[in-house]
């Protein structure tokens, strides 16, 4: 444990609903959802306006719907998210060399690391500083905490929830910690809690008098010795600059079962392209393939082949993905799929057989060619397929310039055109094949307009003036949850 509270920790609030109620004016300080928007679609985030309403993460978007009828319910853009969470670690990253990211929204940051002196007005004053430079830089707020170790940090950016800062001071942590839920702790899920409960424990202060013994007892050594640890406040773990991805994956989630077992198999495939996009991005290789099959009945399959070397080879890939889909019964009905590579390394080596068999199919089609005389037929060109306008997605107009998708149905596409900076836009209705509407790219949440047009207001309300539940939060949304 340190002596100042030296270690930070950043929470982007409702993240990926923040930034798009910061990309649309007519979302702002209303019920937003962003997931899946289909029947089997789950809730990512929810903006605090929808939360009042029992709208949470990881919730099934059709329960969200229930619970929250006019929220604006979105699918999510992760190219935007991506482009804001740069720009936020970009601000961490001049504050200390030591940086460690946990999700596009969420890092720790060793303060002490970075020079700046350990006393509790110094961090205070970084804490704040920080806020005001997200806020600046990204048109969104996050929330800060402050404290001797990780776990406290994280408490206490949890504690200062929307737009705020919490530092815990040393010494106080186990005054602090000891109302809380055993939920609290890091490494504490539903299973670990329900083994306290029956054993009577459901504070932290009741976990840290249980004793040590009767947690191992009750968890095992390594569990039980730093579950007691962490409820005495105890939390040495490090601030880690680099974490180095064990696996790199895709999945996909069908709102109606796959029986097909082409289909299925064009899925797989499809998968497989995917997550080699993924690690060659990452500039990355793997030697294991994995693929996840979930069944119609929510039992879950997985199936791997670990490979002669790591490879990115999209058609090596391809091929054990294929083989390993064909050990797998999926005539009841697939629900997700997904495909991964594990056992990751920094360099490929290549699968000499694939090489070759590829070669060999390259010849014989040069051979079947030739025997035609060169008057083989060149296939037609494969139908493209009909757009999709999925809610929340950005588009541009020939006429109306840039907007989002409101909603969709019937052949029709009803847009809302209007920008970060801009005011409220109006919305209009086409045919979803109009040649005048194009996908677009997201516009940045800031600097995209006058300066006199960019609201000064945050797209996330401080507690005090968050709508309480029951309150008129307008029916924005209205016509994008009937659809």
């Amino acid at each position: 444990m340190r002596p100042a509270p030296t270690i930070l920790h950043l929470d982007m609030d409702a993240f990926f609903a923040a930034a798009e109620q910061a990309a649309k004016p007519s979302l702002r300080g209303k019920p937003v959802v962003v997931g899946g928007i289909g029947v089997r679609g789950v809730v990512s985030t929810a903006s605090y306006e929808a939360r009042v309403f029992g709208v949470r993460s990881a919730m099934p978007t059709a329960q969200a719907r229930r619970l929250c009828p006019n929220a604006a319910y979105l699918a999510p853009r992760f190219t935007l998210y991506r482009q804001v969470s740069e720009a936020v670690m970009e601000l961490l990253h001049a504050l200390s060399p030591l940086v460690e990211p946990l999700s596009l929204d969420e890092a720790f940051v060793d303060l002490e690391a970075g020079g700046v002196p350990p006393e509790t007005g110094a961090v205070r004053a970084v804490g704040e500083q920080l806020r005001r430079d997200i806020r600046v830089t990204t048109g969104l707020t996050g929330s800060v905490g402050l404290a001797g170790a990780k776990m406290l940090a994280k408490i206490a950016s949890e504690a200062a929830k929307p737009d705020g800062l919490v530092v815990i001071e040393p010494g106080t942590e186990r005054e602090l910690l000891g109302p809380m839920t055993v939920r609290t702790l890091p490494g504490v899920g539903p299973a670990t809690a329900e083994t306290l409960r029956r054993a009577g424990i459901h504070t932290v202060a009741e976990t840290a008098e249980a004793g040590e013994a009767e947690l191992v007892r009750l968890l095992g050594k390594a569990h039980g010795a730093g579950l007691y640890a962490m409820a005495l406040g105890r939390d040495d773990r490090p601030v880690v600059a680099e974490r180095d991805a064990k696996s790199i994956s895709v999945e996909d989630t069908f709102e109606v079962d796959l029986t097909d077992r082409a289909r299925v198999r064009s899925e797989v495939l499809r998968l497989a392209d995917r997550c080699v996009q993924r690690l060659r991005a990452a500039g990355r290789s793997g030697r294991t393939v994995v693929i996840k099959v979930r069944n119609y009945d929510f039992s879950t399959l997985t199936r791997s082949d670990t490979l002669r070397g790591p490879t990115d080879d999209p058609a090596v890939i391809r091929e054990a993905a294929v083989r390993l889909l064909e050990t797998v019964d999926t005539t009841g009905g697939v629900r997700l799929l997904g495909v991964g590579v594990s056992g990751l390394a920094d360099f490929t080596q290549e699968d000499l057989f694939a090489q070759v068999a590829t070669e060999r199919e390259a010849a014989e089609t040069a051979k079947a060619a030739e025997a035609d005389g060169g008057g083989a037929q060149v296939p037609e060109a494969e139908e493209e397929p009909p757009r999709r306008w999925h809610p929340g997605l950005d588009v541009v107009h020939d006429e109306y310039g840039a907007g989002w998708v409101q909603g969709s149905g019937v052949g029709r596409v009803t847009i809302r055109f209007e920008t970060p900076w801009s005011a409220p836009g109006r919305v209009r209705t086409f045919a979803v094949e109009d040649p005048a509407l194009r996908p677009g790219e997201p516009l940045p949440l800031v600097g995209g307009g006058p300066a006199d047009a960019q609201s000064s207001e945050p797209a996330i309300l401080p507690k005090s003036l968050s709508p309480e539940p029951g309150e008129d939060t307008g029916s924005v949304g209205e016509e994008i949850s009937k659809r």
